[in-house]
C-alpha cells in the first residue's frame, strides 16, 4: 500500500503527542495533571444548552444543514462583530459560518495556494497553519517572532523578494502559544505592508474575548481598509466554552469569503442546525458569560506565575489568551527535556515551546484550563519541586 507523500510527510499532531504521553504515564500508575492542552474545562452555560435541547426537537434540524449555514446565524455573527468591534459585515458576502475556526484555516489554502506558492507563518505559532499549507502543495517560510518585540513580527525585515512572493500571511493576536497582544498601529502596519506586496492577511481571533486586567483585543477589520487584503477567523469555543459543539466563523473580504465558502460546500454539510441555534443566542444575549469566565481564569493566572517564577522560569503575566509563555531558568537549554523534567518529577504536562516552531526553544507553554483543585495541586506539586523535594 503506498499512501500519498503528503501523509507520509506529515509530522505528528502536537497535542496527539501529548496525549499519548499523558497516557503512558498514566499507564505507569503516575496521577497525571496536564497543564498542556487549551480545552475550557468550564462547562457550556446552561442557557445555551437549554436552547440547544429545544432544537434538537425540531424535525427540521434532523436534516442536513447548508454549509454556508443558517442565514440568522451569519446575521447572528454580523450583529455580534457591530456590537462587539465596530465592524459592519455584510451576513451574505462576508460572513461564513465554521464547523469550529480550525476547520476554516485548514481550508483556506485551497483558496489561495497552488503547488509551489508561498505562505508566510509566524515562528513560533499554532501548527495548522503550516500543515494545511503543506496540504495545499504550498511551501512554508517562516518569519520568526522574538520576545524583545512583544512577540510581533519584524514585518519590514521580510526580504522584498519573499515578500512580493507570497500569496499569505498568518497573523494570530491574542497569540498562541505566547499570549501576545497586538495594537492598533501594528495592525495599520500590516495592512499596508499587505496591500504593498499584494499579500492575504489571515488573522487568526480565537481569543477575541479571553483578556485581562481590563485589556480588551480588537479585530483587524476595525482598522480602515482591512476589509481589501484580510479573512478573520474567530471563535465561540473559547469565549463560550464551547469547543466541543465546533462552532466558529470567517468573516472579512467578500472574494475570500466567497472562495472558503466554495470549498466548504464541496468538502463538507455545514453545522447541525440545532447547533447553529444555541450559537445564535450565545452572540445575541452573553449575558455575563464572558466576564464570569475570564475571571475565573486570571485568578488562575496569578496563582500560577506566582509558582512558575519560584521555579526560576522568568514570565510576564498575559493580557490575554489561555496561556502563560514562560521562558525557562538560566542554564536550560531545551524546553523538551524541561517539561520531560518535570512530568517525570510532578506528574505535571506542560508544553515544549519548541512544538510551536524553533523560536519556541528555551520557553514553555502553561494552560489555564484545568479546574481550580487539580490546578492548586499541580502548583503544590511544582512548588516541592523548585524546592529540591520529592514532588509526588
Amino acid at each position: 500500500m503506498r499512501l500519498a507523500q503528503r501523509v507520509e510527510q506529515l509530522p505528528p499532531y502536537l497535542f496527539a503527542r501529548i496525549s499519548q504521553l499523558i497516557a503512558q504515564k498514566r499507564a505507569e500508575g503516575v496521577d497525571v495533571i496536564s497543564l498542556g492542552i487549551g480545552d475550557p474545562d468550564i462547562p457550556t452555560p446552561d442557557y445555551l444548552l437549554d436552547v440547544l435541547r429545544q432544537a434538537t426537537a425540531d424535525p427540521a434540524n434532523h436534516r442536513y444543514p447548508e454549509s454556508d449555514g443558517l442565514p440568522q446565524f451569519r446575521q447572528a455573527i454580523a450583529r455580534w462583530y457591530q456590537k462587539r468591534h465596530g465592524v459592519v459585515l455584510d451576513p451574505d458576502k462576508e460572513v461564513v459560518p465554521l464547523i469550529g475556526s480550525k476547520e476554516g484555516i485548514a481550508h483556506l489554502p485551497l483558496c489561495l495556494i497552488d503547488p509551489g506558492d508561498t505562505s508566510l507563518i509566524t515562528d513560533p505559532g499554532y501548527p495548522v497553519y503550516e500543515v494545511a499549507t503543506m496540504f495545499a502543495g504550498g511551501v512554508t517560510v517562516k518569519v520568526p517572532l522574538r520576545e524583545e518585540d512583544g512577540w510581533l513580527p519584524r514585518l519590514d525585515e521580510i526580504p522584498a523578494e519573499t515578500a512580493r512572493a507570497a500569496k499569505v500571511i498568518w497573523l494570530n493576536y491574542p497569540n498562541n502559544p505566547t499570549g501576545a497582544i497586538a495594537d492598533r498601529g501594528f495592525y495599520e502596519r500590516a495592512v499596508a505592508w499587505a496591500k504593498q506586496y499584494d499579500v492575504v492577511i489571515a488573522h487568526d481571533l480565537a481569543y477575541a474575548d479571553v483578556a485581562y486586567d481590563g485589556y480588551v483585543p480588537m479585530s483587524i477589520l476595525e482598522v480602515e481598509g482591512a476589509k481589501d487584503v484580510a479573512i478573520e477567523f474567530n471563535s465561540l469555543s473559547k469565549s463560550f466554552n464551547m469547543t466541543g459543539w465546533r462552532l466558529g466563523m470567517a468573516v472579512g473580504n467578500a472574494t475570500l469569503v466567497n472562495a472558503l465558502t466554495r470549498v466548504k460546500t464541496n468538502m463538507d454539510s455545514g453545522i447541525p442546525q440545532a447547533i447553529q441555534q444555541m450559537a445564535i443566542a450565545a452572540l445575541d444575549d452573553p449575558r455575563d458569560t464572558i466576564d464570569l469566565h475570564n475571571d475565573i481564569y486570571s485568578k488562575r493566572r496569578d496563582r500560577a506565575i506566582t509558582v512558575l517564577r519560584q521555579l526560576g522560569l522568568r514570565v510576564e503575566p498575559p493580557k490575554a489568551s489561555l496561556y502563560i509563555w514562560a521562558r525557562l531558568p538560566e542554564g536550560e537549554r531545551s524546553s523538551g527535556e524541561f517539561a520531560a523534567r518535570l512530568i517525570d518529577a510532578t506528574g505535571v504536562v506542560v508544553t515544549p515551546g519548541a512544538s510551536y516552531g524553533t523560536a519556541g526553544e528555551g520557553y514553555i507553554r502553561i494552560s489555564l484550563t484545568t479546574p481550580d483543585d487539580r490546578l492548586d495541586e499541580a502548583l503544590r506539586r511544582l512548588a516541592v519541586f523548585a524546592q529540591g523535594q520529592p514532588a509526588r
